[in-house]
């Protein structure tokens, strides 16, 4: 029992760690900007959701990546997916629509990133700054390295829950996603 509780422990230390770190302080450039889906109502992207574009559109302007791919299926009953909404937004955004692409597969983010990676791969590109909230960077990253693909986390935290109490709720479920993941593979 002790050791499980060791493992949790270590691993949301780790999750912790890689939430409150941006590669964008690292990496000067990437191939791609890959932001991964969330919750879109009609093709307007929720709350959570415009705070991942409007990051991937300011590491556009900073010129990281000459392209943004979009990433996320839909759910039954939507009209759009996450991918074609996102893109969409970018593009009302003032983002050239050449540069911004819609990738609408996938309803987990290992499913997205598998078929980002199918997509990366046919194309001939390897890495990719990931966008999404910061408690995701360390299994994102990991996924990425998985995949293939040199995956660099450079969250926003403009999404992310606003107090305390619920950023503390993502990063428990966020250390139990990544230990599901270790230990599954999906």
């Amino acid at each position: 029992m002790l050791s499980v509780a060791a493992v949790v422990g270590v691993t949301a230390l780790a999750v912790w760690r890689a939430a409150h770190h941006d590669d964008a302080a690292e990496v000067e450039t990437a191939d791609l900007i890959v932001v991964l889906g969330a919750a879109q109502y009609n093709g307007d992207p929720s709350p959570v959701f415009a705070g991942r574009l409007d990051h991937a559109a300011l590491l556009f302007t900073q010129d990281r990546a000459p392209q943004v791919v979009v990433v996320g299926g839909n759910r039954p009953g939507d009209r759009t997916t996450e991918a074609e909404a996102g893109r969409d937004y970018l593009i009302a955004k003032g983002l050239p629509a050449a540069s911004v692409v819609a990738e609408p597969v996938g309803h987990t983010t290992f499913e997205s990133l598998s078929a980002l990676a199918d997509w990366m791969r046919e194309r001939d590109l390897h890495t990719a700054f990931l966008v999404s909230d910061p408690w995701h960077n360390l299994r994102i990253e990991r996924m990425a390295s998985d995949l293939g693909f040199e995956g660099h986390a450079s969250a926003t935290w403009t999404s992310a829950a606003s107090t305390e109490e619920t950023r503390l709720g993502g990063y428990v479920r966020e250390t139990f996603a990544y230990l599901y993941y270790r230990v599954t593979g999906r």
